[in-house]
Parts: C-alpha cells; sequence; structure tokens
C-alpha cells in the first residue's frame, strides 16, 4: 500500500500516455511500425533502456579501448548494445568505428544515432542564428541549414541539436545569439526554415540531417536573463509566445525535440509531464523523440524536485523525456525501476520506439555507415559553393543602424581610411560562438576584407588589445580594462585619415551558453577608444561584432554612421566590406530590440499597454522611467537601406468582416532613392478588446521586397482568423470578435495604419 499511495501519479500518467498514443496526427510507416515492434519483443528491459542512453565521445574510437575510469564503463555499456546514441564524435573514421560496435559487436546490432551541435555550421560557418534572423529571408536561412547539414552528415553525423527556438526578451541572457529573437511569429518561420534545411526533402538522403527543436519549453525566459536560471511566466505567455515556434517545428516534421534546464511553474521542464505528455505527444501529435539536455534529468536533484538518481529517472521517464544525454540515469536506474513496478514498461517502449522510428527514418537499419564516406568527406568539407551560400547569407544578415549625411557607402577610390580595432584584424572572434567543430582563426577578417579593395590608401591600428589571451568554448573571456598601449597610436591614424571605420563589439565567446551579462555597453576599453577617435575625426563609421543587442546610446548619439555586423562566420570580412563599399545594399532589419540601457531590459515591441500607458494627467504617476525615455534606442524591425522607401495607399477589402473571412491587405511601396535595394515589409495587428489582453502590436505577416530605384510594387497579403486568433489561459486558441487596428511599415514602428471590425 505505501508503494501504491506513493507513486498513485503513475495511474494517472499512464492513463494520459495511453490518451496522447490515441491522438498520433502524423501519419506512420506500417512497416516501419511492424519492424520496431517486432525488434522490441527480442529486447531486454536492459537493452530498452539503452537505447534510451546517450553517451558524450569518451576516447579515440580508432585506438586501443579504454581503461579504468568513466570511459571503460561507457565502452562495456557500448558493447552491451546499452548506448543508443553518442554525441560530439565526428569525422567518418571515428563514426565508423563507434558504430562498427553498435552494429557487429552487440546482440541485436541496433545502429547508433550521432548528434552534434551543428548551430550555425559545421566548418564553414554561417552567421550566427540572431544574425540570420535578421535577414529575414527565410530561404537564405534554409539554405543556410542546408549547408550545415551536408557539411555534418558527410563527417559522418545524422542528428544536429538545433535549431533553437527558443524565444527570448533579454539580451542579457548569452543564447540570445542561438535564437531567432523576441517574435512568436517570426521565430516560427525561421524555425520551419531551419527544419527544413536541415531534415530536406528526403531523410534518408546522405546530405540531410534529423533536426532538434531546442529548449522546450521557456528556457529564453530565464530570471534576469542568468544562465539555467527558473522561469516564472504566466500562461498566456508560455502559449502565446514561447510555444509557438516549437509547434511550428513540429508542423514542420521535426524530428526530435530537446528539453531544457530551466523550470516552470516548479516543475523543472525534463519532468514535465504537461509539456511533454499532454501537449507535445498528445495535443500536438508529436512521434518523434524528446532528448533531455545534458544531464538535466539528474539536475533535478539539484532543483529539489527528486530526492536521487532512482526519482530522477522515474519521474523523467513518465513524463515523456525519452533520451537522457550524459547523465548516467536512464542506465544505472531504469531498468530495476521497470523490474519493481514503479515504472510501467509500456512507456519505455513508447520512448524506444521513438527513438529506433528515427533510426529506421534515417536509414540506418539499411546502411549503418552511409554517413561514413571519406570522398564525399574531402568533397563537401568546404566546398566553394558553402562558401558562397555563407557569404551570401552573411550579407544579408547586416543591419544598417544609422547613415547621417550618407556617410555610406565608402568611396572606392582617393580616400585615406584608417580601420581601427582589435577585431579589425581578428580572425577567430567573428566565428561566433557554437562552432565547436571549426577551426580556430579561419574566419575573413575585416581586414582581410577591406584590404581587397586597393583604391584608397588603408592604414590599419588595432588600439589597445580588447581581450586577453585566446579563450576558448570552455572558457571565461578575459577582459582588458587598464592596459591602453596602442591608443595613442589609433588616435594619431584617425587625425590623418578621411573617414575611420572603427570594429568593435564583443568577443564570439562573450555569447552563447553561460555567458550572461548585466552589462550591455561595449566591454573592455572600446568605449574610450571610440570617444577618443571621434574627438580626433568626426567622421566615423562604427561597425559592431557582437552576439546580442547592445546598449550604445552614446554612439547613437554622436557617432554618424553604425552598422550591425553581428559575428558572421566564416566570410565576415568579406560581407562587412561589401557592405561598406556599397557593392552590397544592406536590407537586414532587427530580430531584437536594443535598449537606451541595461536597465530597460527586458524590452521588447509587443508589450501590454497597461492601465496607464500616458502621461494623460501631467503628473507622475504613469507608466514610465523617470531617467530615460522608456522607448528603445532601436525598435523590432528596424534597418535602414543605401536607399529609401515610402510607403502609400493602405488598403483593406472591406471594413467589417466576420470569423473565417479572408481579408486582403494591400500597400503600394516605392524605391524613392537612386539605388536598387530590398525592404521587409511588415504587417502588424492590435486585437483592442479581448477576454486576454492583448499586445500593442504582434507581427502577422511580412515580405522581403525587391525594388529598383524609382520602382513601384503594391505588396498583398492575407489575414485569416490563425492570424486573428490567440491562446486563452487554458492553451485553448480561440478568435474573439471586436475591434481591430492593422498597421504596415518598414519596422514595428510602422508608417501606416488602418482599422476594421471582426464580427
Amino acid at each position: 500500500m505505501k508503494r501504491l499511495k506513493k507513486y498513485a501519479p503513475l495511474a494517472l500518467i499512464l492513463t494520459s500516455f495511453l490518451n496522447s498514443n490515441a491522438q498520433q496526427s502524423f501519419p506512420m510507416n506500417k512497416e516501419t511500425e511492424q519492424k520496431i515492434n517486432h525488434l522490441l519483443e527480442k529486447m531486454t528491459i536492459e537493452e530498452k533502456v539503452g537505447q534510451m542512453n546517450q553517451y558524450n565521445g569518451f576516447w579515440d574510437v580508432t585506438g586501443p579501448a579504454p581503461e579504468g575510469g568513466s570511459a571503460e564503463k561507457k565502452y562495456e555499456h557500448l558493447r552491451k548494445g546499452w548506448v543508443g546514441s553518442m554525441l560530439t564524435v565526428r569525422g567518418v573514421d571515428q563514426v565508423r568505428a563507434v558504430q562498427k560496435i553498435a552494429v557487429e559487436e552487440t546482440r541485436l546490432g541496433i545502429p547508433l544515432i550521432i548528434g552534434f551541435d551543428v548551430i550555425h555550421g559545421y566548418k564553414t560557418l554561417s552567421p550566427i542564428p540572431l544574425a540570420e534572423a535578421a535577414s529575414w529571408d527565410l530561404e537564405a536561412i534554409k539554405n543556410s541549414a542546408s549547408i550545415a547539414a551536408a557539411e555534418a552528415s558527410a563527417s559522418g553525423i545524422n542528428w544536429t541539436f538545433g535549431p533553437m527556438v527558443d524565444i527570448s526578451r533579454d539580451a542579457r541572457w548569452g543564447r540570445v545569439m542561438e535564437g531567432a529573437g523576441e517574435d512568436p511569429f517570426l521565430g516560427s518561420k525561421i524555425a520551419e526554415a531551419r527544419v527544413k534545411g536541415f531534415q530536406g526533402e528526403d531523410l534518408t538522403a546522405t546530405n540531410t540531417i534529423a533536426a532538434c527543436a531546442k529548449h522546450f519549453a521557456a528556457y529564453g525566459f530565464a530570471e534576469a536573463g542568468k544562465e539555467y536560471n527558473t522561469a516564472d511566466i504566466g500562461t498566456s505567455t508560455l502559449h502565446n509566445i514561447v510555444l509557438p515556434p516549437f509547434k511550428a517545428a513540429v508542423n514542420a516534421g521535426v524530428k526530435t525535440l530537446m528539453n531544457s534546464f530551466n523550470e516552470l511553474n516548479g516543475v523543472p521542464v525534463t519532468g514535465s509531464s504537461y509539456l511533454q505528455r499532454d501537449l507535445l505527444k498528445g495535443a500536438w501529435g508529436f512521434n518523434g523523440f524528446v532528448i533531455s539536455d545534458w544531464a538535466s534529468i539528474n539536475e533535478m536533484i539539484s532543483w529539489g524536485h527528486a530526492k536521487d538518481k532512482r526519482e530522477a529517472a522515474r519521474i523523467a521517464a513518465i513524463a515523456g523525456s525519452d533520451m537522457d544525454m550524459e547523465g548516467y540515469v536512464y542506465v544505472e536506474e531504469l531498468a530495476q525501476l521497470v523490474k519493481d513496478g514503479v515504472v510501467d514498461e509500456k512507456i519505455i517502449d513508447d520512448a524506444v520506439s521513438r527513438i529506433l522510428r528515427v533510426k529506421f527514418e534515417l536509414g540506418l537499419f539499411d546502411d549503418p555507415y552511409k554517413y561514413c564516406d571519406e570522398a564525399r568527406e574531402k568533397e563537401t568539407i568546404g566546398n566553394p559553393k558553402h562558401h558562397e551560400g555563407v557569404l551570401d547569407m552573411a550579407k544579408k544578415s547586416i543591419v544598417l543602424l544609422k547613415n547621417e549625411n550618407n556617410l555610406l557607402p565608402l568611396k572606392k577610390e582617393g580616400q585615406k581610411i584608417a580601420l581601427i580595432g582589435a577585431l579589425a584584424n581578428d580572425k577567430n572572434s567573428p566565428l561566433g560562438s557554437w562552432r565547436i567543430a571549426a577551426d580556430n582563426n579561419t574566419a575573413i577578417s575585416v581586414l582581410e576584407g577591406m584590404q581587397q579593395y586597393t583604391g584608397n590608401d588603408l592604414i590599419f591600428e588595432k588600439g589597445p588589445d580588447c581581450f586577453i589571451g585566446n579563450s576558448t568554448f570552455l572558457d571565461e573571456v578575459i577582459i582588458n580594462n587598464s592596459d591602453k598601449t596602442g591608443l595613442d597610436e589609433a588616435v594619431n591614424a584617425a587625425k590623418k585619415a578621411d573617414v575611420v571605420v572603427l570594429v568593435l563589439g564583443e568577443h564570439g565567446f562573450q555569447t552563447g551558453e553561460g555567458r550572461s551579462r548585466t552589462d550591455l555597453e561595449l566591454p573592455a576599453l572600446q568605449q574610450e577608444l571610440l570617444e577618443a577617435v571621434y574627438k580626433a575625426n568626426k567622421q566615423v563609421v562604427l561597425v559592431l561584432n557582437n552576439g546580442r543587442p547592445l546598449a550604445i546610446n552614446w554612439a547613437d548619439q554622436n557617432i554618424p554612421a553604425i552598422v550591425e555586423a553581428w559575428q558572421l562566420g566564416t566570410q565576415t570580412g568579406h560581407a562587412v566590406a561589401q557592405v561598406l563599399y556599397g557593392d552590397y545594399n544592406p536590407s537586414g532589419k532587427l530580430p531584437m530590440t536594443f535598449p537606451r540601457n541595461v536597465g530597460q531590459v527586458p524590452i521588447y515591441y509587443n508589450y501590454k499597454n497597461t492601465g496607464r500607458p500616458t502621461n494623460k494627467d501631467n503628473n507622475v504617476f504613469w507608466s514610465h522611467y523617470s531617467d530615460v525615455e522608456k522607448t528603445p534606442l532601436y525598435p523590432f524591425g528596424f534597418g535602414l537601406s543605401y536607399t529609401t522607401f515610402e510607403y502609400s495607399d493602405l488598403k483593406l477589402n472591406g471594413t467589417a468582416f466576420k470569423i473565417g473571412d479572408d481579408i486582403k491587405v494591400s500597400v503600394s511601396l516605392k524605391n524613392t532613392g537612386t539605388r536598387d535595394g530590398k525592404e521587409v515589409v511588415q504587417l502588424y495587428i492590435r486585437d483592442l478588446f479581448a477576454s486576454v489582453t492583448r499586445p500593442v502590436k504582434e507581427l502577422k505577416a511580412f515580405e522581403l521586397v525587391e525594388l529598383k530605384a524609382g520602382e513601384t510594387k503594391t505588396i498583398h497579403f492575407t489575414l485569416n482568423k490563425e492570424n486573428l486568433g490567440f491562446y486563452n489561459n487554458n492553451g485553448t486558441f480561440i478568435v474573439e470578435p471586436g475591434d481591430f487596428k492593422l498597421f504596415v511599415g518598414g519596422s514595428s514602428v510602422t508608417a501606416l495604419e488602418t482599422d476594421f471590425e471582426l464580427n
């Protein structure tokens, strides 16, 4: 009776699990399901649990077997068939060797799925994902993911832990660099593009890999932007902001999801039955599998949710976490939990079926070595077409924030240009974070890019070193706050120049996992360098290399031209130079709001109006700051061009509509400048009165439009009930009648607006 009382929730969870199985909405191959069931009948409980166990690469697989320590234990488990997947094993020779053990030395010969963090490229790197999001170019983003998949698969990998689809409004959180920014609509479109880019049209093809949408869910809402922190949000934010990109990824056919390190409503999400069992596998009909984040099952003990590994294994398995990443919890505890009657074996069978299904879909049972082709590896890695692709992506990711008096583009001859800043000659930092397969110092530097233009007299001075030592993925970046060596030389170079190009920002490893910051201003001595150079020469172009929105209020007030160039990967220097010299007209738009200072964070465009939005009574009692404007420095969706655009003639096909009607929207866009250019036309709505209050604006459509100088086009959008509804606090999607505003323009601070009524 004690056991039954202690584990009473199991019956409820099992009922939910069985019900969710009946709700599968994605078609499954009957022949594959028969093979899975046949294999399950042969497997011992230990072998089943083994499929739910993932180990990190632990020795040179082509060398002698390890002796002693955890490596020897992992090797023993691998030979027993107690490992379903390995991560960070890469290279054809290594993957073939480890796969050979799984296929040829275990009882059942079940192949491994090989996972790796292919976040913005493998060897040939695209811009960091936040930068890619700034392109608003879904085809380019899809192509970027396909390039990454081609190189990773050629190196033996068949599964990436991407895309990260976490929405975040807090630039202090280092992992904003890994996502698509603050907006759920843009984030959903990009999630779909990345999934399709990684997985392609045919997952059995050797140039595609299984994708993994992460981190499920609310990881991007970590309190205070502090890594691994709790997330405390309401159900409206969960369903309307956090979950839509995950749902979009599932609808796009993503094969796996990863849960995360945070808790939600007091429950670590690794142990959330609601998220994983009820919502994902139940209501959404997801038939892939869920993997934990690194040791996150074990970490439920630290959270105070599980008292030991046995308890953690029970909670996670029942909740729907199918595979344990480098946690040792399932492989040590789960089989015994089944034998003790604590966990029903049907739950284990469900998890193993999901894992085997993905392996079948990848074609691994037909040919476990299909990704192990040395000739293809040699031909694919670093292919020139890949470099062309990531250069194209890099140029599209650049955002022009300011350009007073048309200082940009630079003249191509007859000028003396001073290029200043240690980051201008850095070939490592521009690669960005999360590039663990790439070789260090392989980025084209801004200096190298600008040296391709030979018509000007280019002088380089690095100024003070910003960062000390060679940071790695595991290191904290060491900041130089005292040694001003090189400052005087930089100032003197600025005095002699016609134009100064100053490259400042963050080190590539100042963003990413574990890289939360409380200060969003330029680190190290860079602000001092910026002000000293500006004092010497007012003709300054500031090029930012960074992985998050920065607080650059002083620069905005003083520097005439500012280019947001992020961390653009392998082709950074060529992309920056081509934009600076006007061979590419920038068209990027911000996917995250830039604050005036860190005190405004979190700041985002789709905020709620509040009860006191304006100072209508001319007193202090309204929603504002007393020391700074409440508006952002640069709003979501903002970005300039070397040409100008004019919006006009916004029309709807009526003023009153019934729920279910299509609302046709048209707007005229004219290129009023002298250069050809591209503009991201953005459509927002506001539901003025609702049962659950709605934001002041919500992005509902966008289109990237290319116009020749002087050309006018009419842009058309169609809205339907899917665009006009929202999720209530029970997670039910509803569409309510009422009054709406509709906005169209080149940013979230839109140019045109109109009204309509929904009956």
